[in-house]
């Protein structure tokens, strides 16, 4: 559905050095830094999608959107509760509920929910599989 996610960073050297750590658990690799018209971003690319961290375009501060999750696909409820203990060791912080199944609308899923260094609202998602 979506092409990229790109988000905002107020200092983007240490929005790298967290991403670098919180997304290589999941095997996603060091961030390519890049500059455009004196703007620096961060691209992670896997399988044909894209996230990105970009210093903003209109010189304004990064801010977050109140009510936005990015949420990040697992390949094991391990892997997600890595992904939520490496941001943290990082230096986000832990939000909601520990990590933990969920039992929602769309099935179970093992959600662990992290806020970076900058405020947005991550998500690590492991969808469990049904025993019908």
């Amino acid at each position: 559905m979506f092409s990229h996610v790109m988000i905002g960073t107020n200092d983007i050297a240490r929005a790298k050095h967290f991403y670098d750590a919180v997304l290589g658990t999941l095997d996603i690799a060091e961030g390519q830094l890049g500059e455009r018209k004196g703007i620096q971003r961060v691209f992670y690319r896997q399988d044909g999608n894209a996230f990105g961290v970009t210093e903003p375009i209109d010189g304004q501060p990064a801010t977050v959107g109140n009510g936005s999750t990015f949420a990040f696909r697992c390949s094991s409820a391990e892997q997600a509760e890595r992904f939520h203990d490496t941001a943290v060791a990082q230096g986000g912080t832990s939000v909601e509920d520990a990590p933990g199944v969920r039992h929602t609308a769309m099935g179970d899923m093992f959600l662990a929910y992290v806020r970076d260094l900058d405020g947005h609202k991550l998500c690590a998602v492991y969808r469990m599989e049904r025993a019908d």
